[in-house]
This record gives structure tokens, C-alpha cells and sequence, in this order.
């Protein structure tokens, strides 16, 4: 990479159309963060030069989890190093040896790693299926002092939506705490990017958000929201909060920048899903499989990992950057490219990678 983020990006010498980046609403190199960002090093300085519990919390990092909190419609919020930080900073503290976590086969790899950090026991339920959840918990919680159901909001290769709804339901059931890992539907789903459970009306039912800012925020770091009670024990117990630096002052403060934007303003993220709208059927239209996708994640799906691997390297070539995935990554047989649209493209940047798209896939056979 030779350039920022955004809709266009050189990259390896070449000026390309980036359909690649996780940059949701072309914040990335948006002027007002940038400024802020500037403007936070000449007050603060470039580093922390402390963790937070020791002298590093400034009052941006205060602001910045009031404003989050506030932006979520929750009681608290805590503002931690990245998204992959968050998760490893609020399962443990929940659970631990003696309890149990029901967690979706497809979570991520941070939500995995937490778990395995906690020691809980993992019961594995089958990708989005409430129905299935329900029958492990049934059968797996008398053996625990205590459970947890953990999912993905938005699944990040494949673009689909956690049943949030039918999922709190099987858990108030049960009476297990709840978690759900937003890193993907923060800044996209719910009224102007609130995130998944705005968009399914769940305000103060589920127990811990756990979001990054480093997607649609367009910055890094990451976020544990929810109830007072609970973001104020994992306050105490987050060993990345107690043990590694805080963030920087000009990520800190870009971040509150573009949480200004998206509170001003939903055209961005009304921008990106008719973007993402557009692609779709488009690429449907053109006979390309574009998987389980209800997001502006768009997986091509192509099978085989040398497939996807060549048509990535022949996107290149025609102009458009959009690396395959493969292998451990998604399951053997699932290799795709992951189409990532943001609401800094145009019409005009659209078609002409859909026109890429219909020519290597013409001639890979893919499509007829």
C-alpha cells in the first residue's frame, strides 16, 4: 500500500480501484479526521506513555467513551487498544473455569482466542441457529456455574446477519449473560450506524456490545459497551486495559471525530447499502454466487483456493484490488473474493469494477 484508504489506492505502484479495505464510510482519510488527528499531537503529544490505569487516561479517552456510549444508547462504554483487544479484554473477566461459553461456529478468531484465555469450556452451536443453541444450552448449562452466548453480529467472510432477536430469546430462557461482537455492523446497521442491536430494537436486553472502530470509524481501537455494572467489572478485570499502553491522542481523537460525523449525518451509511444494493444484483445478474451476503460484505464465491488466488491476480491486472480468501480463513472449498464496498464510491467506480468483475470471470469461467 502507497496511499490512504480510500476508493482508489495505490498499490505496489499501481493506481487501482480498492474493492478490499474495511473502510465502510471512506473515513479513512476523511480531511475532519485527519485534522483532529493533527491537532490532538500538537496538545498531547504522539504517545500515551502510560496504560490507562496507571497515567494514561486523558480526558479524550473520557470524552470518547461517554460520546460512544452515548451513540449505542448504553449505560457505559470502554475504549480499549483494537476490536481484537475488546474481545480478549471482556470474555475473561465473564467466565472463566467452571462456566461455559455457546459460541456460533463461525466466530471469529478474537472471540475464540478470548474464550480459550478464560478457560470456560466451549460448546460450539451451528452457524446462526437459535434452535440449535437452544438444544446445547439445554443439554450443557446444569453442568456449569454459569453460561455465555457469544456471536458475531455480522459474519465477516460471509456477510450475513446474526438472528439477534430469536438468540436473546433462547438466552433469557436459559437465564445466560449475553455477548455479541459488533466489529462489522458498528457504523452500518441500525439508525445511522449504531450498530446490530439498535437494528433489532434489543437497547438494554443484551449485556455486552463489543465493537472496533477500526472498520466503519475508519480509525482503530476498540469498544465494550453495555451495562454499567458489567463494563465497570471488566474495567477492573481487562488485562489489555491494565497492561498495554493506552491508545495514541490522534487515534483517540480522530475517533471522536468521526463519531461527530455519523451523529451530524446518516447519508454515508444510507450511501453504502445503496452501494452495496447495487452491487449485488448486479453481480447476480452477471451469474456470479455471492454466498449468504445480507451486508455490504460481498464474498464471489469461487471454490478452490488456486481459482480464487488467479482471479484475485487478474483483478489486479485489469486494475481493481480484491484479495482472495482461502484456507484457514474460510472453510477448504469456500475460497472467495471478498468484495468490500464503501460509500466512497461512485456510480462510476461501481460499474467499472463490475466490468473488471465480468471479464475475468468470462474468462476463468466462472460465469458464462
Amino acid at each position: 500500500m502507497e496511499s490512504p484508504a480510500d476508493g482508489w489506492m495505490v498499490v505496489d505502484g499501481r493506481r487501482v480501484l480498492n474493492f478490499c479495505t474495511n473502510n465502510y464510510l471512506g473515513l479513512a482519510n476523511h480531511p475532519h479526521l485527519k485534522q483532529a488527528a493533527r491537532d490532538a499531537v500538537d496538545r498531547w503529544g504522539v504517545g500515551p506513555a502510560a496504560v490507562r490505569t496507571i497515567a494514561g487516561t486523558t480526558s479524550l479517552h473520557l470524552e470518547l467513551e461517554r460520546r460512544l456510549a452515548a451513540f449505542k444508547g448504553v449505560e457505559d462504554a470502554l475504549f480499549v487498544q483494537s476490536g481484537f483487544n475488546a474481545n480478549q479484554a471482556a470474555i475473561p473477566p465473564l467466565v472463566g473455569k467452571g462456566d461455559v461459553v455457546f459460541s456460533d461456529r463461525l466466530n471469529h478468531a478474537s472471540i475464540i482466542d478470548g474464550c480459550r484465555l478464560a478457560g470456560a469450556k466451549i460448546i460450539v452451536y451451528e452457524h446462526c441457529d437459535p434452535e440449535d443453541a437452544a438444544a446445547k444450552i439445554a443439554e450443557h448449562l446444569p453442568n456449569f456455574r454459569r453460561g455465555l452466548l457469544i456471536t458475531d453480529g455480522v459474519f465477516s467472510m460471509d456477510g450475513d446477519i446474526a438472528p439477534l432477536d430469536a438468540l436473546y430469546e433462547v438466552a433469557e430462557r436459559y437465564g445466560v449473560l449475553t455477548m455479541v461482537d459488533d466489529a462489522h455492523g458498528e457504523g452500518v446497521l441500525g439508525r445511522g450506524g449504531r450498530g446490530i442491536v439498535d437494528h433489532f430494537g434489543l437497547h438494554g436486553k443484551f449485556d455486552v456490545e463489543v465493537g472496533t472502530l477500526s472498520k466503519a470509524f475508519g480509525v482503530v481501537g476498540g469498544v465494550i459497551a453495555g451495562k454499567k455494572l458489567i463494563v465497570d467489572y471488566v474495567r477492573q478485570k481487562a488485562r489489555p486495559l491494565l497492561f498495554s499502553s493506552a491508545t495514541t491522542p490522534a487515534d483517540t481523537a480522530a475517533c471522536l471525530a468521526a463519531v461527530d460525523l455519523l451523529e451530524a449525518s446518516e447519508d454515508r451509511v444510507r450511501q453504502l447499502w445503496e452501494n452495496a444494493a447495487y452491487l449485488r444484483r448486479q453481480m447476480q445478474a452477471l451469474g456470479f454466487d455471492t454466498g449468504l451476503s445480507q451486508t455490504p460484505i460481498l464474498p464471489i464465491m469461487l471454490g478452490e483456493a488456486g481459482l480464487a488466488k488467479q482471479f484475485s491476480r487478474r483483478l489486479f491486472e485489469e486494475g481493481l484490488f480484491a484479495m482472495s480468501i482461502g484456507f484457514p480463513t474460510v472453510p477448504q472449498g469456500k475460497a472467495r473474493i471478498r468484495v468490500m464496498n464503501t460509500a466512497a464510491h461512485t456510480p462510476a467506480d461501481l460499474d467499472a469494477g463490475l466490468a473488471i468483475f465480468a471479464k475475468v470471470g468470462r474468462e476463468l469461467g466462472v460465469i458464462p
